[in-house]
Protein backbone atom coordinates (compact mmCIF):
# COMPACT_ATOMS: atom_id res chain seq x y z
CA UNK A 1 0.00 0.00 0.00
CA UNK A 2 1.32 3.54 -0.95
CA UNK A 3 1.04 6.04 1.76
CA UNK A 4 1.68 9.49 1.78
CA UNK A 5 2.81 12.05 4.47
CA UNK A 6 0.68 15.08 4.98
CA UNK A 7 2.35 18.05 6.33
CA UNK A 8 -0.71 20.18 6.16
CA UNK A 9 -1.70 21.61 9.72
CA UNK A 10 -5.80 22.26 10.11
CA UNK A 11 -5.48 25.44 12.14
CA UNK A 12 -8.37 26.07 14.96
CA UNK A 13 -8.71 29.40 17.07
CA UNK A 14 -10.85 28.25 20.37
CA UNK A 15 -10.89 30.95 21.91
CA UNK A 16 -11.66 31.18 25.56
CA UNK A 17 -12.63 27.37 26.20
CA UNK A 18 -13.31 24.70 29.70
CA UNK A 19 -10.60 22.25 29.66
CA UNK A 20 -13.13 19.10 29.96
CA UNK A 21 -14.77 20.52 26.53
CA UNK A 22 -11.43 21.39 25.00
CA UNK A 23 -9.95 17.71 25.98
CA UNK A 24 -13.55 16.04 24.62
CA UNK A 25 -12.95 17.90 21.27
CA UNK A 26 -9.02 16.67 21.29
CA UNK A 27 -10.10 13.40 21.92
CA UNK A 28 -12.72 13.27 19.11
CA UNK A 29 -10.12 14.50 16.68
CA UNK A 30 -7.18 11.86 17.68
CA UNK A 31 -10.14 9.31 17.75
CA UNK A 32 -10.87 10.22 14.03
CA UNK A 33 -7.13 10.03 12.88
CA UNK A 34 -6.73 6.83 14.89
CA UNK A 35 -9.69 5.33 12.90
CA UNK A 36 -8.79 6.39 9.66
CA UNK A 37 -5.21 4.96 10.26
CA UNK A 38 -6.83 1.68 11.09
CA UNK A 39 -8.94 2.16 8.34
CA UNK A 40 -5.94 2.33 5.72
CA UNK A 41 -4.27 -0.58 6.47
CA UNK A 42 -7.13 -2.53 6.24
CA UNK A 43 -7.55 -1.46 2.68
CA UNK A 44 -6.67 -4.30 0.15
CA UNK A 45 -5.74 -1.73 -2.44
CA UNK A 46 -2.73 0.32 -2.95
CA UNK A 47 -3.99 3.67 -1.74
CA UNK A 48 -4.46 4.98 1.68
CA UNK A 49 -5.98 8.64 2.63
CA UNK A 50 -3.96 10.85 3.92
CA UNK A 51 -4.80 11.28 7.95
CA UNK A 52 -5.33 15.06 8.81
CA UNK A 53 -3.46 17.15 11.31
CA UNK A 54 -4.52 20.04 13.44
CA UNK A 55 -2.97 23.03 15.49
CA UNK A 56 -5.75 23.89 18.09
CA UNK A 57 -4.71 27.40 19.89
CA UNK A 58 -7.18 27.82 23.13
CA UNK A 59 -7.62 29.75 26.82
CA UNK A 60 -8.86 28.00 29.63
CA UNK A 61 -10.53 29.36 32.94
CA UNK A 62 -8.63 28.77 35.76
CA UNK A 63 -7.89 24.51 36.00
CA UNK A 64 -5.03 22.34 37.52
CA UNK A 65 -4.63 19.41 35.58
CA UNK A 66 -2.35 16.35 36.20
CA UNK A 67 -0.72 13.59 34.53
CA UNK A 68 -1.57 10.14 34.82
CA UNK A 69 1.92 9.98 36.34
CA UNK A 70 1.54 12.98 38.51
CA UNK A 71 1.62 13.34 42.81
CA UNK A 72 -1.52 14.18 44.03
CA UNK A 73 0.34 15.86 47.24
CA UNK A 74 1.52 18.44 44.55
CA UNK A 75 -1.93 20.02 45.12
CA UNK A 76 -1.50 22.19 47.60
CA UNK A 77 -4.87 23.51 48.08
CA UNK A 78 -7.68 22.04 48.95
CA UNK A 79 -11.19 22.20 47.94
CA UNK A 80 -12.19 24.79 50.07
CA UNK A 81 -8.98 26.83 48.52
CA UNK A 82 -9.91 26.05 44.63
CA UNK A 83 -13.93 26.94 45.22
CA UNK A 84 -12.54 30.65 46.98
CA UNK A 85 -9.95 31.06 43.80
CA UNK A 86 -12.65 30.01 41.24
CA UNK A 87 -10.19 27.32 40.14
CA UNK A 88 -10.97 23.53 39.02
CA UNK A 89 -8.88 20.39 39.62
CA UNK A 90 -8.91 17.97 36.67
CA UNK A 91 -7.19 14.50 36.15
CA UNK A 92 -6.02 14.07 32.49
CA UNK A 93 -4.28 11.61 30.55
CA UNK A 94 -1.07 13.16 29.38
CA UNK A 95 2.27 12.63 30.53
CA UNK A 96 3.73 15.07 33.34
CA UNK A 97 3.04 16.62 36.94
CA UNK A 98 0.50 18.91 37.48
CA UNK A 99 0.56 22.49 36.15
CA UNK A 100 -2.18 25.63 35.71
CA UNK A 101 -3.53 26.81 33.09
CA UNK A 102 -6.06 30.16 33.22
CA UNK A 103 -6.70 33.54 31.91
CA UNK A 104 -3.51 35.08 29.90
CA UNK A 105 -1.99 31.95 28.96
CA UNK A 106 -2.06 30.80 25.42
CA UNK A 107 -2.57 26.79 25.44
CA UNK A 108 -1.94 24.98 22.44
CA UNK A 109 -2.96 21.31 21.56
CA UNK A 110 -1.04 19.89 18.18
CA UNK A 111 -3.54 17.00 17.19
CA UNK A 112 -0.73 15.34 14.47
CA UNK A 113 -0.15 11.83 13.07
CA UNK A 114 3.61 11.53 13.81
CA UNK A 115 3.69 9.09 10.63
CA UNK A 116 3.13 12.08 8.21
CA UNK A 117 6.62 13.98 10.31
CA UNK A 118 8.15 11.11 12.43
CA UNK A 119 7.34 8.37 14.76
CA UNK A 120 9.63 9.84 18.09
CA UNK A 121 8.33 10.67 20.82
CA UNK A 122 11.25 12.27 21.99
CA UNK A 123 12.16 14.10 18.60
CA UNK A 124 8.47 15.72 18.96
CA UNK A 125 8.99 17.47 22.51
CA UNK A 126 12.36 18.43 21.83
CA UNK A 127 10.82 20.04 18.24
CA UNK A 128 7.90 21.65 20.50
CA UNK A 129 10.54 23.13 22.86
CA UNK A 130 12.56 24.49 19.94
CA UNK A 131 9.49 26.43 18.47
CA UNK A 132 8.59 28.24 21.94
CA UNK A 133 12.69 28.75 21.72
CA UNK A 134 12.40 30.16 18.47
CA UNK A 135 9.27 33.10 19.46
CA UNK A 136 10.72 33.72 22.31
CA UNK A 137 14.03 35.41 21.13
CA UNK A 138 11.87 37.22 19.00
CA UNK A 139 11.24 38.97 22.15
CA UNK A 140 14.87 38.89 22.88
CA UNK A 141 14.50 36.32 25.77
CA UNK A 142 16.96 32.88 25.58
CA UNK A 143 14.97 30.02 26.22
CA UNK A 144 16.28 26.74 27.23
CA UNK A 145 15.93 23.11 27.98
CA UNK A 146 16.64 21.90 31.14
CA UNK A 147 17.86 18.38 31.42
CA UNK A 148 15.15 15.80 32.49
CA UNK A 149 12.48 18.49 32.21
CA UNK A 150 10.13 19.00 30.00
CA UNK A 151 9.65 22.37 28.81
CA UNK A 152 10.88 25.82 28.24
CA UNK A 153 12.96 27.98 30.68
CA UNK A 154 14.71 30.54 31.24
CA UNK A 155 18.29 31.15 33.01
CA UNK A 156 18.88 27.21 33.45
CA UNK A 157 21.50 26.52 35.71
CA UNK A 158 21.07 29.42 37.84
CA UNK A 159 19.43 29.89 41.25
CA UNK A 160 17.03 31.82 39.90
CA UNK A 161 16.28 29.32 36.67
CA UNK A 162 12.63 29.79 35.99
CA UNK A 163 9.54 27.94 33.34
CA UNK A 164 7.59 30.20 31.10
CA UNK A 165 6.45 26.95 29.16
CA UNK A 166 4.81 23.76 30.32
CA UNK A 167 4.65 21.08 27.59
CA UNK A 168 2.88 17.86 28.02
CA UNK A 169 1.68 15.16 25.73
CA UNK A 170 -0.19 11.66 24.98
CA UNK A 171 0.07 9.82 22.15
CA UNK A 172 -1.82 7.21 20.91
CA UNK A 173 -1.11 5.16 17.59
CA UNK A 174 1.74 7.41 16.77
CA UNK A 175 -1.20 10.67 17.21
CA UNK A 176 -0.93 13.28 19.60
CA UNK A 177 -2.71 15.03 21.84
CA UNK A 178 -2.07 17.79 24.48
CA UNK A 179 0.72 20.00 24.09
CA UNK A 180 1.71 23.43 25.19
CA UNK A 181 0.81 26.29 28.03
CA UNK A 182 2.80 29.37 27.39
CA UNK A 183 2.61 32.25 30.17
CA UNK A 184 2.11 36.01 28.72
CA UNK A 185 -0.23 37.76 30.90
CA UNK A 186 -0.38 34.85 33.18
CA UNK A 187 -1.53 35.51 36.82
CA UNK A 188 1.39 33.67 38.82
CA UNK A 189 -0.15 33.57 42.56
CA UNK A 190 -2.12 30.78 40.77
CA UNK A 191 1.37 28.74 40.72
CA UNK A 192 1.88 29.31 44.67
CA UNK A 193 -1.33 26.30 45.07
CA UNK A 194 0.98 23.54 43.35
CA UNK A 195 4.59 22.37 43.34
CA UNK A 196 4.38 22.97 39.12
CA UNK A 197 5.82 20.09 37.20
CA UNK A 198 6.40 18.36 40.59
CA UNK A 199 9.62 20.74 40.92
CA UNK A 200 10.10 22.13 44.14
CA UNK A 201 13.47 24.29 43.72
CA UNK A 202 12.83 26.32 40.73
CA UNK A 203 9.69 29.05 39.91
CA UNK A 204 7.16 29.88 37.15
CA UNK A 205 7.57 32.98 34.91
CA UNK A 206 5.81 34.80 32.21
CA UNK A 207 6.53 36.92 29.05
CA UNK A 208 4.68 40.36 30.84
CA UNK A 209 7.02 39.48 33.99
CA UNK A 210 10.05 39.25 31.72
CA UNK A 211 9.34 42.53 29.45
CA UNK A 212 7.81 44.18 32.19
CA UNK A 213 4.53 45.05 30.13
CA UNK A 214 1.06 43.53 29.41
CA UNK A 215 0.44 41.98 26.38
CA UNK A 216 -2.54 43.87 24.10
CA UNK A 217 -4.93 41.73 22.24
CA UNK A 218 -2.94 43.21 19.13
CA UNK A 219 0.35 41.82 20.96
CA UNK A 220 -1.03 38.60 21.76
CA UNK A 221 -2.34 38.07 17.84
CA UNK A 222 1.30 38.84 16.75
CA UNK A 223 2.82 36.46 19.28
CA UNK A 224 0.28 33.48 17.94
CA UNK A 225 1.51 34.33 13.94
CA UNK A 226 5.08 33.76 15.28
CA UNK A 227 4.12 30.50 16.98
CA UNK A 228 2.08 29.32 13.80
CA UNK A 229 4.97 30.67 11.72
CA UNK A 230 8.08 28.84 13.87
CA UNK A 231 5.88 25.77 14.66
CA UNK A 232 5.19 25.64 10.45
CA UNK A 233 9.41 25.83 10.46
CA UNK A 234 10.29 23.27 12.96
CA UNK A 235 7.87 21.00 11.58
CA UNK A 236 8.09 21.26 8.30
CA UNK A 237 4.53 22.05 7.37
CA UNK A 238 2.16 24.37 6.01
CA UNK A 239 -0.94 25.66 7.69
CA UNK A 240 -4.39 25.57 5.50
Amino acid sequence: MTSTQNRTLDFQELGLMAYEQAFEFQEKLMKEIIDLKLKNRLRTDDVSEETPNYLLFVEHPHVYTIGKSGDDHHMLANAEKLKEINATFVKTNRGGDITYHGFGQLVGYPILDLDNFKSDIFLYMRNLEEVIIRVLAEYNLIGERSEGETGVWLDVGKPYARKICAMGVKTSKWVTMHGFGLNINTDLRYFEYIIPCGIKDKTVTSLKRELEREFSPDDILELKEKIKKYFCEVFDAEII
